[in-house]
């Protein structure tokens, strides 16, 4: 509790929280979720995750986790003998998180995270180890509620060396006034492959702010998605650091907002090695008076020399009250590297609209499939592909609102 004596909080006049709407957080609105509502550890509202996990399909490993306390974790038997770990923080091995909890997002502090360590309960810790592959995903389900309360979800990856793992995080929350302040860490060791899904799909009152973090060695490789659909006000920071040589790290990112949603993404490339590679692409759509913020960072340190970075985000805004930011930024020491970026923000064609049209597709439909078009390419990449047809009806259904069909 000592690190919040004196700590700033954030206000939109700082860079970082340009655009943001910080300035509306009114923090003596939410409380700790007390110890007494969180329930003795092992019991869980929906044995077995519920149709949250019946929608990611078969998997190598499961644990849900209510306001920021694990509640329930279960683990392929024969994964368990070759060492996977897929259980609570304050439950598993001291051993299993001693010098690895906080290891990335400890690297990165600011006034979340610091209050996000103040009142941690718990969270899940998904440990691989070195040279196991886990060839079905584990899912991680954070399910937070309360009206007026605030919940820590945490998620620790650790991947041993050449080890491989899927790991799909599933943020969720009903119809509640809810604050979120969530971490995630993925520590991904050399030569080890990470495949991380995050999906964010919090009812239309609750705020969130999360840092997703991963250190990356010497030829390991990442790739990350993130599905963002709900909440009211949802920030993700989403930061990369590769500190070992041949490093990769691919970002990708789907993200919706309408009636007056505001997600909003800040993201960091940081190159620490050299031949180091890292690939962004964030795709979002908004309408009504829904906006978008992202703003990236790609950094190549002098030690980066032979890196190749690439940062891409591209917006639809659907309708005249909605908005998006983009903002992308290079930061460059190395003196033999490649790197590009590009934005871009704007309405659907009206060319492409006309093309379907003349050939008797409806307005409504014509937008429907030019949108489920533009995010086709991240879908497809998605590490989860049980899971894409859910996420697919759900933009549709967003699309559909534009036209009346809520």
């Amino acid at each position: 509790m000592g690190r919040l004596d004196g700590l700033s909080w954030p206000s939109s006049s700082e860079e970082i929280w340009r655009y943001s709407r910080i300035d509306d957080l009114d923090l003596g609105r939410y409380r700790p979720v007390p110890r007494e509502m969180l329930g003795p550890a092992g019991v869980e509202p929906a044995p077995g995750g519920g149709p949250f996990a019946a929608e990611a399909g078969d998997r190598a490993g499961l644990v849900v986790v209510r306001n920021g306390r694990v509640v329930h974790h279960e683990v392929d038997e024969g994964l368990a003998a070759k060492g996977l770990e897929v259980c609570g923080i304050d439950a598993c091995e001291e051993a299993s998180v001693r010098g690895v909890l906080g290891a990335c997002s400890d690297a990165s502090p600011d006034a979340f995270t610091a209050l996000h360590d103040a009142f941690l309960a718990g969270g899940a810790l998904v440990r691989v180890p070195p040279g196991v592959v886990v060839e079905k995903p584990v899912v991680v389900l954070h399910w937070s509620e309360g009206e007026g309360l605030a919940s820590f979800p945490h998620t620790l990856v650790v991947a041993g060396e050449e080890s491989e793992v899927t790991v799909l995080d599933r943020f969720a929350s009903p119809d509640v006034d809810h604050l979120v302040d969530a971490v995630v860490e993925l520590l991904v060791a050399d030569n080890a492959h990470v495949r991380y899904l995050s999906v964010q799909e919090h009812g239309p009152r609750t705020w969130q702010v999360a840092l997703q973090r991963s250190h990356l060695g010497r030829d390991a490789s990442l790739r990350s998605s993130a599905v963002a659909l709900g909440g009211d006000y949802a920030r993700l920071r989403s930061e990369s650091y590769l500190a070992g040589e041949g490093a990769e790290s691919d970002l990708l990112a789907v993200y919706f907002g309408d009636r007056d949603q505001m997600l909003d993404f800040r993201t960091l490339q940081d190159h620490a090695a050299p031949r180091t590679r890292s690939d962004l692409l964030f795709k979002g759509a908004v309408e009504d008076e829904a906006h978008s913020v992202y703003s990236g960072l790609v950094r190549l340190r002098r030690e980066a020399q032979r890196s190749i970075a690439s940062q891409t985000n591209r917006n639809l805004v659907l309708t005249h009250g909605a908005g998006a930011e983009s903002i992308p930024n290079l930061e460059i020491e190395a003196n033999d590297v490649r790197c590009s970026h590009a934005s871009a923000v704007g309405p659907i064609d009206d060319d492409q609209r006309y093309y379907l049209e003349s050939r008797g597709v409806p307005p409504e439909e014509a937008d429907r499939l030019i949108v489920m078009g533009f995010f086709e390419d991240v879908f497809e990449r998605l590490p989860v592909p049980s899971l894409v047809g859910a996420l697919r009806r759900t933009v549709a259904e967003k699309v559909g609102h534009l036209h009346g069909e809520r």
